[in-house]
């Protein structure tokens, strides 16, 4: 299946020349949910909870990586899920507000906090978390950069302080923060109750078996000139071949952004706090 991928992701946008002489790999599991980017208005930047509502704090990780961090912490013993959101590599450094963009900060929208409550943690990478190149299939892949296990640290660390329900901690990222978060769970196999994946670039297709227990979702624009939409394709190919729960979300149009009307919308967080780790 592995040499099928390439094949696959071409047929599906329409971009392959004729191999009459290939034959071809076997039909995929994957179905596309394909919607029209429209680009709807946000809200202006004032409107959106300011970083401050996230309290700063820093880790130092075991192989002496220091990270900042930001955390949004409901006022309750209960346990929670916790969200990771991981930025892409615009916010690479240490000030600890770069990584907080109107992605992370729609966390903490008071409509947003009251319906997903959760320990919402936005760390900041020192170095890239993900690193890319071209992938055994030829089409580009990603594997972990090198502040990408500070970041596991981290949330284990937290998970020993915090009132932190395990079984729901979740990944979110944009861009390299995607792809960090889909390394992530491949190097840590059922650790993660989900992830959710914004136009990242995927680990190779071969790893597919030690991340299809967790469900993924992959969103990514067709016309994404930065991460390019076909090693995305393939990954979620592969990740439902291997039996994994997947769903692929394409954007006609679309270049290298969240999609505004994902930005504050409820349906894809009501389907990421419905997964459970071990459900």
């Amino acid at each position: 299946m592995q040499k099928s991928l390439p094949l696959l992701a071409c047929l599906l946008l329409g971009a392959c020349a004729a191999t009459p002489t290939r034959a071809p790999g076997p039909t995929p599991s994957l179905a596309v949910e394909t919607r029209s980017y429209a680009t709807t208005p946000l809200p202006a930047p004032v409107d959106l909870p300011p970083v401050e509502a996230f309290a700063a704090a820093g880790f130092t990780a075991p192989d002496g990586v220091r990270l900042p961090y930001r955390l949004l912490s409901p006022n309750t013993k209960e346990r929670l899920p916790l969200v990771v959101v991981l930025h892409g590599s615009g916010a690479v450094g240490d000030d600890n507000k770069a990584q907080m963009g109107a992605f992370a900060r729609s966390w903490a929208r008071p409509e947003t906090a009251k319906a997903f409550p959760a320990f919402v943690l936005v760390p900041q990478a020192p170095n890239r978390t993900a690193d890319y190149a071209k992938g055994a299939d030829r089409l580009l892949a990603s594997r972990p950069g090198a502040s990408l296990p500070a970041i596991l640290a981290l949330i284990d660390d937290l998970a020993t302080r915090l009132p932190i329900d395990t079984d729901r901690i979740y990944l979110v990222g944009f861009s390299m923060g995607g792809s960090a978060a889909m390394n992530a769970a491949a190097a840590q196999p059922g650790k993660f109750a989900a992830v959710v994946a914004f136009s990242g670039v995927p680990p190779e297709r071969a790893r597919a078996a030690k991340v299809a227990p967790t469900p993924v979702l992959i969103v990514h624009g067709d016309k994404d000139r930065e991460n390019p939409y076909a090693p995305d394709l393939a990954w979620a190919a592969a990740l439902a071949d291997a039996g994994g729960a997947v769903r692929f979300v394409s954007y006609r149009g679309m270049a290298h952004v969240v999609p505004p009307d994902m930005m504050h919308d409820s349906a894809w967080r009501e389907w990421l706090f419905a997964q459970k780790r071990g459900k």
